[in-house]
């Protein structure tokens, strides 16, 4: 079994731009799309991929920076570290379980969709590691392999039906067809954020306001441009960060560059997602009639959107600040702070791109992420301790605002915790 582990951890560990040329090759021969499109179209994704990743880096590495400055300008002294996705994903790959959970995930995927109680073929598997972190968050607690194989399943489950019903938000708002985003970091906001938008709606004033790119645009002209905003942006969070001008100026322009060259990306991912696309189609269409299916990927893709990095970008420094602020709340927001990006993306899309509104309910959501972190704090630790994770010096516990925060993820653990007091 550990021989096997440490195949799937080194194939896996290889990243969404090695992975996913060689799974879309694999689905295009399936599909019928020939050997030599199937090449082209595989290694085109896998390249958009790598564009797209070098700019979230960018992005994350320079956010990053700002927000944890803005943290020590702050004074905070929390004592709940937020290790980030890669902490919770160290978690989730040290199961012991999670090379056969891959496998089982996936065999329950192709199960789903041959009697058509999903649409979605979910071919990231690197973000597979969600539902392994469900299922370690259960065999922590539990000690119990067939819990834990069962929790993840379950979870994978629910992020395939999500990833049906959101499916139309990614094809209208998002403008990518055929393509769903059942990626845990951009569902975990969904049920209670959707919730919140709807309460917005039903406050008269709040309900009337819609700041959006096209409304900018129009009043401000070229100062509403994307990489403008990026840029303005980029500098008021470097001063919040205590930058100097030159050191402002520059994070501004780096964020200017996310906001004009990820949507760049982008379309070169779905040149080479298209032709794949459009022969599963016309595949189930042969094989089975009047049926649909949707390509799984990672959410990453619907941060070429300016109004969600810019909501993600006014929602930093609110972060730190209600962290400093809430009462009962004991994590420090680090690891997790460039991630926001991706908890906004549905919600954007929910509000049709007002930029007001998913900044309404982003904090309305900081607010319960935190507290639902705080609450995971002890089992996350231990999970971490059980993955040999190198919690730094000074830390009483660690936690994630993606994977603690995360609603789906703390019902699994309210559950487990009652089912194994009572049994």
């Amino acid at each position: 079994m550990k021989i096997i582990t440490d195949v799937v951890n080194y194939v896996i560990g290889l990243g969404a731009s090695a992975i996913l040329p060689i799974t879309l090759l694999i689905l295009g021969l399936i599909f019928g799309l020939g050997l030599g499109k199937s090449i082209k179209a595989g290694i085109t994704v896998g390249i958009g991929f790598v564009g797209i990743n070098l700019v979230i880096e960018l992005l994350t590495s320079e956010v990053g920076e700002a927000a944890q400055l803005m943290v020590q300008r702050i004074g905070l002294n929390l004592t709940v570290i937020d290790g980030g996705w890669p902490s919770a994903s160290a978690a989730a790959w040290g199961s012991p379980i999670s090379a056969l959970l891959i496998a089982v995930c996936l065999l329950v995927n192709v199960i789903l969709i041959i009697f058509k109680l999903t649409k979605t073929m979910y071919v990231d598997i690197w973000n597979y590691w969600y539902f392994l972190f469900a299922g370690s968050v259960v065999y922590t607690i539990t000690n119990n392999l067939v819990a834990a194989s069962i929790a993840a399943i379950l979870l994978m489950v629910v992020h395939l039906v999500m990833g049906d019903k959101l499916q139309p938000y990614v094809e209208d708002y998002f403008e990518i067809d055929n393509v769903t985003l059942p990626t845990g970091s951009s569902l975990m906001w969904v049920p209670l954020g959707f919730a919140v938008d709807w309460i917005l709606d039903r406050i008269p004033g709040i309900n009337k306001i819609n700041v959006n790119y096209e409304t900018i645009q129009k009043k401000f002209g070229v100062f509403g441009e994307p990489m403008v905003i990026g840029v303005v942006i980029g500098i008021i969070l470097g001063f919040l960060a205590g930058y100097d001008v030159g050191q402002a100026w520059l994070l501004g322009i780096n964020m200017g560059a996310v906001m004009m060259i990820l949507p760049r990306m982008i379309k070169i991912l779905l040149e080479g997602l298209l032709p794949i696309s459009n022969a599963a189609q016309v595949f189930l269409r042969d094989k089975f009639k009047n049926r649909e299916l949707f390509i799984g990927l990672d959410s990453a893709i619907s941060l070429g959107d300016s109004a969600v990095i810019s909501s993600a970008l006014i929602l930093v420094p609110i972060m730190i600040i209600l962290a400093s602020i809430l009462p009962g709340n004991r994590v420090l927001p680090f690891g997790d702070l460039a991630s926001i990006p991706f908890y906004v993306a549905f919600i954007t899309a929910h509000n049709k791109g007002n930029i007001f509104k998913t900044v309404l309910t982003g904090t309305v959501m900081m607010i319960l992420t935190l507290y639902m972190a705080t609450n995971f704090a002890s089992v996350y630790t231990e999970m971490m301790n059980a993955a040999n994770f190198t919690i730094p010096q000074g830390v009483s516990q660690m936690s994630s605002i993606t994977s603690g925060g995360s609603l789906l993820n703390w019902i699994i653990l309210q559950i487990t915790q009652l089912l194994n007091s009572i049994f």
